[in-house]
C-alpha cells in the first residue's frame, strides 16, 4: 500500500531525528567511532568539580517536574531566554513551573549552534529516552512525560546519577559548611562517592567590610573561637581544612578574575585585616594583596595535607549592576574577562614552588586567547614528582562547547602532554548535566580519529584506546586518589 502524505511526513521527521544525535554523533571517522564506542563510552564518570547541592543527594530528592531539575539555577538557559526577549517573570520570576518550561521550549529551536541545543536534546534522550525535538509544539507532551517519569524511584537524584554511571561527585563547599549531608550519605556506604571540596573565596572577600565581618562571625562559630586578628583567620582556615580532610575532601577550589603580581610583605596583611574589620573600605590593590597572601598560606597548607588546588581564572563577574541588585550573583550576567594572567600566575606558582610547597594544581582558563599561556605555564612547574602535577583544566564555562573543547585540547597537545590530561567535569548546578562528559568524550575521540585518518597518528587501536580511557577516567582517578 502506498504511503499517505502524512506517513511520508512522519517518516521523514522520524529519520531526521534518528540521524540527529545518533550513536555516531560528532564522530566523523571509523577510527573515531571505534575509540568512542570501545574505549570511552562505558567508562564511569568522575565529576571532580561541580556545584550540585549535597543535601539533595543525601536526601535522594525527588523533583516535581522538569523545571525544578532542569531550569532552576541554570544561568546558561536564562541568558538564552533573555536574549530572545522573554520576560524575567518566566525565567526567575513568579510564573508557574509549566509556564517557565513552555518558554524554555519556545527558546530551544533558536539556540541552534549554541551548545544548549545539543545539551538539551542529549539530556532528554539520555535521562528520559525522549528523541522528539523540544519546541513550542512539543512542550506540553514533554513536560507531562518527564513529570510522570520524575515521580518514579529511579528518577530521584541518586537514580539520575546512576543512569549516567557517575562514580564520584565532588561538590563545592564553603569552609563554614558543617558537611552533615556528606557525612550522612557516606554513612550509608553507597557505591557512589559524595565528597566535599573546599571553596574559601569569602575568607578573602574584603570588598564589603560589613559582609566580611558577618562572615568572620560564622567562620568563628565553626571553629569555636572568635576571629580577632589575621593569625586567627589563618588558624581557623587550617582547622576547617582538617575538618574537610576528615570527611574525604581531596581538593580546594578558587574563583578568581586573576592573580596579581605581588611579593610577600608588599603590604601588611594583619593591618589590612584590622582595618576592614573596623569598617574601613580598602583599595582594590590592598584587597588584591590580602587575597594573594591568604592564598599563599592556603597553598602551603594544601601541600601539607596532599590536596589538589584548583584555580578558575578569567571570569568578569556581575557586570550588570542593576540586575545584580535585582536578582543577586550567579544569575547570568558574567562574561569572559581580559585580565593579564601570565606573569602574576607564574609569580604565585613560583613562590610556592621555591620552598617545594606547590601541591598538585589545576588552572582553568576562560579567555581562549590565553589558552597557549596556560598550556605552556603548566610545563614550568612539572617537576617529575607526579604525573601531570600541573594541569591545564578542561574548557570551562563559556568554553565548554565543541569549539572551546577542541581549542583547549589542541593547545594542550601542542605545548604539553595530552596523554596526562585529567579530562572533563560538569561545573554544573543541575543533575541533568552529566551528558557533557559524553560530549567531551566524543569530541576527544573525533580529534584523535581525524589525526589517524589524516595519517598524523598511527592506527594503533590498543594504544590510542588506552590514551582515551586514561583521559576519560584513569588519569583523574589516580590524580585525586579516588
Amino acid at each position: 500500500m502506498a504511503l499517505t502524505d502524512k506517513n511520508r511526513q512522519y517518516n521523514r521527521l522520524h529519520e531526521s531525528q534518528r540521524i540527529f544525535l545518533g550513536e555516531d554523533f560528532l564522530l566523523y571517522s571509523d577510527f573515531a567511532k571505534t575509540l568512542y564506542h570501545n574505549f570511552a563510552r562505558d567508562l564511569p564518570i568522575i565529576d571532580y568539580h561541580n556545584h550540585l547541592p549535597p543535601v539533595e543527594i543525601a536526601a535522594n530528592h525527588q523533583y516535581n517536574n522538569c523545571t525544578e531539575v532542569w531550569l532552576r539555577g541554570d544561568h546558561y538557559k536564562w541568558r538564552a531566554m533573555r536574549t530572545l526577549g522573554i520576560d524575567e517573570k518566566y525565567i526567575t520570576g513568579n510564573a508557574t513551573d509549566e509556564e517557565k518550561f513552555a518558554k524554555w521550549a519556545q527558546t530551544v529551536p533558536y539556540t541552534l549552534r549554541n551548545p544548549l541545543y545539543h545539551w538539551t536534546h542529549l539530556e532528554l534522550q539520555r535521562y528520559f529516552d525522549i528523541s522528539e525535538l523540544l519546541d513550542a509544539t512539543s512542550a506540553q507532551r514533554i513536560y507531562s512525560s518527564t513529570q510522570e517519569l520524575l515521580q518514579e524511584e529511579d528518577f530521584r537524584t541518586r537514580g539520575l546519577l546512576k543512569k549516567m554511571n557517575v562514580a564520584v561527585v565532588a561538590t563545592t563547599d564553603d569552609p563554614i559548611d558543617d558537611l552533615r549531608h556528606h557525612s550522612k550519605f557516606q554513612s550509608e556506604k553507597e557505591a557512589l562517592q559524595l565528597l566535599p571540596s573546599f571553596r574559601p573565596d569569602k575568607a578573602y572577600a574584603l570588598e564589603d567590610p560589613k559582609k566580611y565581618s558577618n562572615y568572620l562571625s560564622l567562620l568563628g562559630e565553626s571553629v569555636d573561637h572568635e576571629i580577632r586578628i589575621y593569625a586567627d583567620l589563618i588558624h581557623a582556615l587550617h582547622q576547617r581544612i582538617q575538618f574537610f580532610e576528615q570527611r574525604g575532601c581531596k581538593s580546594a577550589d578558587h574563583g578568581l578574575e586573576q592573580f596579581h603580581d605581588f611579593s610577600l610583605g608588599d603590604f601588611d596583611a594583619s593591618q589590612l585585616f584590622e582595618q576592614v574589620v573596623a569598617g574601613k573600605l580598602l583599595s582594590p590593590k590592598e584587597i588584591a594583596y590580602f587575597r594573594f597572601e591568604t592564598l599563599v598560606h592556603l597553598g602551603r597548607k594544601y601541600h601539607e595535607v596532599g590536596w589538589v588546588q584548583q584555580f578558575h581564572l578569567g571570569a568578569l563577574r556581575n557586570t550588570n549592576k542593576r540586575m545584580l541588585t535585582q536578582l543577586g550573583p550567579d544569575t547570568g550576567f558574567d562574561s569572559i574577562g581580559d585580565a593579564q594572567q601570565a606573569k602574576p600566575l607564574a609569580n604565585f606558582l613560583n613562590l610556592l614552588d621555591s620552598t617545594n610547597q606547590l601541591t598538585k594544581t589545576i588552572i582553568y582558563n576562560l579567555n581562549p586567547s590565553d589558552n597557549e599561556v596556560f598550556a605552556s605555564m603548566i610545563g614550568n612547574f612539572n617537576d617529575g614528582s607526579v604525573k601531570g602535577k600541573l594541569q591545564f583544566g578542561s574548557a570551562w564555562w563559556f568554553l565548554d562547547q565543541k569549539d572551546g573543547m577542541e581549542k583547549q585540547l589542541n593547545s594542550l597537545s601542542n605545548l604539553g602532554l595530552l596523554s596526562c590530561f585529567i579530562g572533563m567535569l560538569t561545573d554544573s548546578r543541575s543533575f541533568l548535566s552529566f551528558p557533557r562528559h559524553e560530549y567531551f568524550r566524543r569530541i576527544l575521540c573525533n580529534l584523535l580519529g581525524n589525526d589517524v585518518e589524516n595519517g598524523e597518528l598511527p592506527a594503533d587501536e590498543k594504544w590510542l584506546g588506552k590514551i582515551v580511557s586514561d583521559i576519560c577516567y584513569h588519569n583523574v582517578k589516580e590524580y585525586f586518589g579516588y
